[in-house]
């Protein structure tokens, strides 16, 4: 079945602290050759102290078959046999949607190759998907519920519209405008 939602990959990593200058330029390589694969919406890792022989990385495609195509590819297996030897691959993660908001805030050393939008344009694009959403549901729902208390009115409308501004509309709009977002 073809999946729209974006996939982002978590995987844990072990590597001599004293090879830190490979293991960057090891993550910069895997990130340069992610780059030019159809879907790649960004990479980034975290190392939780200087000395920690500990990388935990993070890749993110817009769907599951662009991550295939990075998975499965020629590129992706020799950018990993390049580091056997000096890299242990110890846990991978993959998750879908936006279940990863909340998991507990760490601070932690990130380096990022794509850094979050500013807030404003976070905000038109929410605004872009809920409006429409709404405007619908203001048409079609509101006249079948207009009897119900406020309260009822509310909880009816958001346990409605929460999964399609979650699973359909807000990926669409975020994918659609994903140039602009990471300008």
């Amino acid at each position: 079945m073809w999946d729209m939602q974006t996939v982002t990959v978590a995987i844990t990593r072990r590597a001599d602290p004293s090879r830190t200058a490979e293991m960057i330029a090891w993550v910069n390589a895997g990130t340069t050759l992610a780059e030019d694969f159809p879907g790649f919406l960004g990479t980034g890792w975290v190392r939780p102290a200087q000395a920690s022989d500990e990388w935990h990385m993070l890749y993110r495609f817009a769907d599951a078959e662009s991550l295939r195509n990075w998975e499965e590819s020629p590129q992706r297996r020799w950018w990993l046999s390049s580091a056997e030897g000096f890299v242990e691959h110890t846990r991978v993660e993959r998750r879908t949607g936006i279940e990863g908001w909340f998991d507990p805030p760490q601070e932690q050393n990130v380096q990022s190759a794509v850094k979050a939008p500013p807030r404003w344009k976070q905000a038109v694009t929410i605004w872009l998907g809920f409006f429409p959403v709404s405007l619908l549901a203001a048409v079609t729902l509101n006249h079948l519920i207009a009897d119900l208390h406020v309260v009822l009115r509310t909880l009816v409308s958001t346990l409605c519209l929460t999964p399609i501004m979650t699973y359909l509309v807000l990926p669409r709009v975020t994918r659609m405008l994903q140039p602009w977002l990471q300008r």
